[in-house]
């Protein structure tokens, strides 16, 4: 069982249990990157409030869980089931009893492809001199925002110990189904990438860790060749992230200070069909 650990300053932890971080050990609670995304549209509050400190296991988050294993060297470990898919009752028992475990089940097919992605980081130009030297994986920070009072958390994939004359770069490993830039520029959008690269950046000033660090998203394919993209959100789109950040711990704020986590509305609201399907519409019916 991980040690009980309780913050009350702000701060950073090299090796926190991340059952620990998860379950959030700031007492009276802290906002992560993903809960900030959570309180603000198409998120409530009332959903962020519900699935706070609920934990759902996903199939998919095997994948991206055992190549984080194999490239920054922690998290759970991995089980590879000698099957070649899911079906047998055999190798379902075997996928059940790595879960029960705290393991990621992979197939052995899966797991020979997520050793080829590892190689692959390796070799990459960019993405393999920062995983390649030494660092620190899933660093824990904590602090305050100065503007709301709200204790914030967040846990880096990957900080490189920084070379003579270099500016920190903290990294975040993705997998995906596609690493082109199309791709990659609505992934931002849709999963609030800008918001998370924002709220780390103003973490690692606020505990110390540097005054004007960088931050990287390394996408990795899941499937042949395995290609990785090492991607920078620009200026403008941080500050985008910023703000949407400030939205979400002004409404913590309020929610925390008023027991009330408010869903969609209590108001009747007057809506239109998206206006592609409206213009068709109003032209072959008007």
């Amino acid at each position: 069982m991980a040690e009980r650990v309780t913050v009350t300053e702000a701060c950073v932890y090299e090796d926190m249990d991340e059952a620990i971080y998860h379950a959030d050990p700031v007492p009276g609670g802290s906002l992560s990157s993903t809960g900030a995304r959570a309180l603000l549209p198409p998120g409530t509050p009332a959903k962020y409030h519900y699935e706070r400190g609920r934990t759902v296991h996903k199939k998919a988050f095997d994948y991206g869980s055992a190549a984080h294993k194999l490239i920054l060297g922690t998290g759970p470990e991995i089980a590879v089931i000698e099957a070649d898919n899911w079906t047998t009752k055999d190798a379902k028992n075997q996928r059940d009893a790595a879960y029960s475990d705290g393991a990621v089940p992979l197939l052995a097919h899966e797991y020979e492809n997520v050793l080829a992605m590892a190689t692959m980081i390796r070799r990459h130009p960019i993405a393999g001199p920062l995983f390649n030297r030494p660092g620190q994986a899933e660093l824990s920070m904590f602090w305050v925002d100065p503007d709301t009072g709200v204790w914030c958390r967040g846990r880096l994939d990957w900080l490189p110990d920084r070379n003579e004359g270099q500016r920190l770069i903290a990294a975040e490993y993705k997998t995906c189904r596609s690493a082109a830039l199309p791709d990659i520029a609505k992934a931002v959008h849709d999963f609030g990438y800008h918001q998370q690269a924002a709220h780390y950046l103003t973490g690692m000033r606020a505990t110390g860790l540097d005054e004007n660090p960088a931050f990287v998203h390394i996408f990795q394919e899941k499937t042949p060749p395995f290609l990785v993209n090492v991607v920078e959100i620009d200026a403008y789109n941080l500050n985008i992230g910023a703000a949407k950040n400030k939205r979400a711990l002004q409404i913590y704020r309020e929610c925390t200070d008023t027991g009330t986590w408010p869903g969609y509305g209590d108001l009747v609201t007057s809506i239109s069909m998206p206006a592609w399907a409206e213009n068709r519409e109003a032209e072959e019916y008007l």
